[in-house]
């Protein structure tokens, strides 16, 4: 990675807003009081128990946030996803971090990056942004847009990751690569039509892994600007797996050989 900015001093993360004021569900209610958002209230429908439940009101008292106990129907009216088992929080708007952020948090270790390039299902970028937090990713790079908007689904389908993964938004995808690769790290694309396997690829070297949007697979630019493509044999009748599946692979396969964590 360059060295242009170490001698600088160590500046505070530039974020952007990308909007979220609401977040359902008992775990990602629970993250999102861990994390550094401002929580304004959590609601709870009544008659709603369990530990999960238990361990949302007693970190909200702890942080001395307002609970309010208030009837399912009308917790179930406020929700914005199907399921909200009962809890809902509102909070601050979700912040994004810029991409120099996230490049300076990965300079203390071999960096690991996820790049999407135009994934518009909201549960397949939250279920991504689940793995990224869960094999230790540096950071998560979308597109401002072609990617599902940062809100309650996307939250609950990450299970409360949101909350704990440095996110960016970028306006182009192709030439944040670019800008990546200056900065000393290599792109792996995933490509069902690559002709090597991922295991193939040496995973140790700083890096970044780009995956596609969902029936689409990673735009040409994109794809110029890998330096290597690789492919998940399936050895069934379907040609393919889930975004987010192909995501959990290829991010495990690095945790792997980089002796798991």
């Amino acid at each position: 990675m360059s060295g242009s900015d170490r001698n600088n001093p160590r500046k505070p993360p530039r974020v952007s807003s990308c909007r979220i004021e609401q977040v359902e569900g008992r775990n990602p209610v629970l993250e999102a009081l861990k994390g550094p958002r401002k929580v304004h209230a959590v609601y709870i429908a009544d008659g709603a128990g369990g530990a999960a439940v238990a361990a949302v009101k007693e970190l909200a008292a702890r942080k001395e946030v307002p609970v309010k106990i208030i009837p399912r129907g009308d917790l179930e009216s406020m929700a914005s996803t199907d399921v909200p088992q009962g809890v809902i929080a509102r909070v601050a708007p979700y912040r994004c971090f810029e991409l120099e952020d996230v490049l300076e948090r990965a300079k203390s270790r071999v960096p690991l990056l996820l790049a999407l390039d135009g994934v518009e299902d909201p549960h397949n970028l939250g279920s991504l942004l689940r793995v990224a937090d869960a094999t230790g990713v540096d950071g998560v790079v979308v597109t401002r847009r072609r990617t599902a908007p940062i809100g309650p689904s996307v939250a609950r389908a990450s299970a409360g990751a949101l909350e704990h993964v440095h996110l960016a938004r970028v306006a182009n995808i192709a030439a944040t690569l670019e800008r990546l690769k200056e900065e000393g790290l290599w792109v792996v694309g995933a490509d069902g039509d690559a002709p090597d396997d991922y295991t193939a690829i040496d995973m140790t070297m700083p890096l970044v892994i780009v995956l596609g949007g969902e029936g689409k697979g990673l735009s040409r630019l994109v794809r110029e600007r890998c330096d290597f493509l690789v492919k998940i044999p399936m050895l069934g009748r379907v040609s393919s797996l889930n975004v987010a599946t192909a995501g959990a692979v290829l991010l495990y396969e690095a945790v792997r050989q980089r002796g798991g964590g």
